[in-house]
């Protein structure tokens, strides 16, 4: 028997060894970059400024990350500057010195950054200014143009609403006309709302289309103050015709996100900071256009992912008021849930004392990752990893923040 058993452990051993081999992914720890490849781990910056999450390209070559540095233009201020790193060669290249929100292009080595307000695609060897009067975009589908949006304005008879737009570009960027080229898609009503629950619709971003390419979800917020606690999120009709509301959301629960290869959304519906409670903060999905709650009564979900077109991973604990005292904050486990049935099974563990928060499915090893920590304050993101139904569960990276699998 002691001979099957260890038998059975050396097979297993290498199914295991070669799914964490696999991995191709790019983390920040202490700051600076790092990759996983091979099982191996490389640091590749050491400002200790990298922040935001790190972007591979389409075809796996290219990392975008960003780094914080004094600013070149004024004494005492931060830039935050926009790089590049490419896997094989280990060339770092500045594309620019000062962005926010940069993207890939979907189907080549070109990137999108806003600059203040104007729009700009680098193809490392210089940039090119696309579109002004930008307060968030993203890319169309099939990488020729952009879908962008423009924020209200405050006037003396009060805010405007949120204006989305489309504009499409060539190969060659020169001859982009700068003020103008753009077909106008769908203005934000100035008021939007569910149930008793309205905000003035400031700025529209988050984009997202849908698989089908058919729908694009965004989140609509207020004044920036008033978005800690309400927001809504939205779905319109690539063609613009067709707009709805879903719910009501905060910007610190989980993103919304769609379905793997079907027009089906999940979010997390709910306002109010988490400081003002532990609740009120319920994982639904809307199958266009039948939506559903999957929270069951008197709990709330934090974050989730999709395992797959019927099968979601969510982050979930009991409801409980906010407490300056982090030792009786609710510490979750996670939960996998099928949503055509509302199966819902419980499916890590984690010791007294910890929760598991964040969960992330791993696709290209199928494998689901989260951090498990003490609080949701908590700073150590010890990130742990397991098969989608949490069996052989175990801590796998240690000091990890902010990574992305390709």
């Amino acid at each position: 028997m002691k001979n099957i058993l260890i038998l059975l452990l050396l097979l297993l051993f290498p199914a295991i060894a070669s799914a964490e081999e696999a991995v191709k992914a790019a983390f920040i720890r202490e700051g600076n970059l790092w990759t996983l490849l091979d099982g191996g781990e490389t640091q590749v910056t050491n400002s200790g400024k990298v922040f935001n999450q790190p972007q591979w390209s389409p075809d796996g070559k290219w990392v975008l990350y960003q780094e914080e540095a004094s600013s070149e233009f004024q004494k005492g201020d931060q830039q935050a500057e926009v790089w590049v790193y490419h896997i094989e060669t280990k060339e770092k290249k500045k594309i620019f010195y000062d962005g926010v929100s940069p993207s890939w292009s979907p189907n080549k080595h070109h990137v999108a950054f806003n600059s203040q307000g104007i729009l700009n695609i680098s193809d490392f060897k210089q940039f090119y200014n696309i579109a002004t009067g930008v307060s968030d975009y993203t890319w169309l589908p099939d990488g020729s143009g952009f879908l962008l949006s423009s924020s209200g304005v405050l006037r003396p008879d009060g805010w405007t609403s949120a204006m989305l737009f489309k504009k499409k570009v060539n190969d060659n960027y020169e001859d982009i006309v700068l003020f103008g080229g753009v077909d106008q898609l769908f203005t934000l009503p100035s008021e939007i709302g569910v149930g008793d629950q309205s905000i003035i619709s400031v700025y529209a971003g988050d984009f997202h289309y849908s698989p089908s390419n058919k729908w694009i979800s965004f989140i609509v917020s207020p004044t920036a103050s008033w978005s800690m606690d309400s927001n809504m999120v939205c779905v319109l009709s690539s063609d613009g015709k067709k707009f709805d509301i879903l719910d009501e959301i905060i910007l610190d629960a989980g993103k919304p996100k769609w379905a793997p290869t079907q027009d089906t959304i999940a979010f997390i519906a709910g306002g109010g900071r988490i400081v003002y409670g532990f609740k009120d903060k319920k994982l639904k999905f809307r199958e266009m256009p039948v939506s559903s709650t999957l929270t069951p009564e008197n709990y709330i979900d934090l974050d989730f992912d999709w395992l797959s077109n019927e099968a979601i991973v969510t982050s979930r604990f009991e409801e409980r008021e906010w407490s300056n005292d982090f030792s009786k904050h609710p510490l979750p486990a996670l939960y996998s849930i099928n949503i055509k049935t509302n199966q819902q099974v419980k499916i890590t563990n984690p010791p007294e004392g910890y929760g598991d928060y964040y969960p992330r499915y791993v696709k290209s090893i199928d494998k689901i990752i989260w951090y498990r920590k003490t609080s949701i304050i908590d700073t150590t993101h010890t990130l742990w990893i397991a098969n989608p139904d949490g069996s052989e569960a175990r801590e796998w990276l240690r000091n990890v923040e902010g990574i992305e699998f390709y």
